[in-house]
């Protein structure tokens, strides 16, 4: 089975990758937009994705993988508002600053610099490699399963 690759921006002062590996688990809550609750949808167990810290820093910082896929915003009392849970898997070596993305030319269309606001967000394997890449200074890294 293919897995997909995304990102999530969320603000540090909310919840920090540091609180999200002291923890263990992150459950994403808040998600008001119809097109990031359409990715939340179709997000599967075990898919790959990127952790942005969003209003502060502007980096990735971190990589998780999808432990239970869609379901209700405990948050909202709306029930079209969606919700999915992470585990952590691993810090990024070098936290991957938005001016570093927008100097990759492979990154380019991706929505973090397209759609500045969305917080849901799919990248193409090859974008997502390359964001690991530029963590590791240039490396392919293995993954961990």
């Amino acid at each position: 089975m293919t897995k997909n690759h995304w990102l999530i921006k969320f603000a540090p002062f909310r919840t920090s990758w540091n609180e999200i590996v002291r923890r263990g688990v992150f459950t994403l809550r808040g998600v008001r937009s119809p097109e990031a609750r359409n990715n939340l949808k179709k997000m599967k167990l075990h898919d790959l994705v990127l952790f942005y810290h969003s209003q502060k820093e502007f980096s990735v910082v971190g990589l998780m993988k999808v432990t239970r896929t869609a379901y209700s915003d405990p948050t909202s009392t709306d029930t079209k508002w969606l919700t999915c849970d992470f585990v952590p898997v691993r810090s990024l070596k070098i936290p991957v600053k938005l001016s570093s993305v927008k100097e990759e030319p492979k990154l380019a269309e991706i929505a973090l610099i397209r759609q500045p606001r969305l917080a849901v967000m799919p990248l193409r394997a090859e974008e997502f490699e390359c964001i690991l890449s530029l963590a590791e200074k240039g490396t392919s890294p293995r993954m961990q399963e």
